[in-house]
């Protein structure tokens, strides 16, 4: 069966509206734009939510409750230790985390065929949690996702349980993975291109 996207042209306007006022709004992580640019510049596919990826520092009533959730500090960047130091300066209660997360894009597709050529991109770029999110006429979702990821807990109700040493060596990771995904993401971009032919 050759499944395909209803309504298509009508969904990727929307979404470029919605891009359009994202942008003006400085809410787009700038380090992807030419890369979203590029990716809606294309007839059979269109962006509908990304980030570049991130470091971050996170006071959680409990781990998981992203609603009740405060961010003490977030970089789309690498980090330095007094940054992350500050962050964790402002944790009062709840649990203190250090975060790390992969970039994610959600991009739809015209038909299985897009989806699939995309998919493959990706995931030969080594972003490989890809996958096809959503499958029906209604929409042809692909989730672009890479594999670096950290969760560490720091401490709880503002006692701080590891050493500036340990805080200063997991930065230094964080920092590696996240020269790690920038690259991926510009290789993608200079590859992206190639769904064209």
């Amino acid at each position: 069966m050759f499944l395909y996207t209803k309504n298509f042209d009508e969904q990727k306007a929307k979404a470029m509206e919605g891009l359009r006022k994202a942008l003006e709004a400085g809410k787009v992580d700038r380090d992807i734009i030419t890369l979203l640019e590029k990716i809606n510049s294309m007839e059979n596919y269109f962006t509908t939510s990304s980030c570049s990826g991130r470091i971050s520092v996170m006071e959680m009533p409990h781990f998981g409750d992203k609603v009740n959730s405060v961010w003490l500090g977030k970089w789309h960047r690498e980090v330095s230790f007094e940054e992350v130091l500050g962050a964790i300066g402002r944790h009062r209660k709840g649990q203190l985390w250090f975060l790390v997360r992969s970039p994610i894009l959600h991009v739809s597709a015209r038909t299985m065929e897009d989806a699939v050529k995309l998919l493959n991109l990706t995931i030969g770029l080594g972003f490989k949690y890809s996958n096809i999110k959503s499958v029906s006429h209604k929409k042809l979702l692909v989730e672009i996702r890479s594999t670096e990821r950290m969760d560490v807990p720091l401490g709880k109700n503002g006692e701080l349980w590891v050493s500036n040493e340990y805080i200063a060596r997991i930065v230094g990771i964080a920092n590696s993975q996240v020269r790690r995904f920038k690259r991926k993401l510009k290789r993608l971009e200079e590859e992206v291109e190639r769904l064209k032919s």
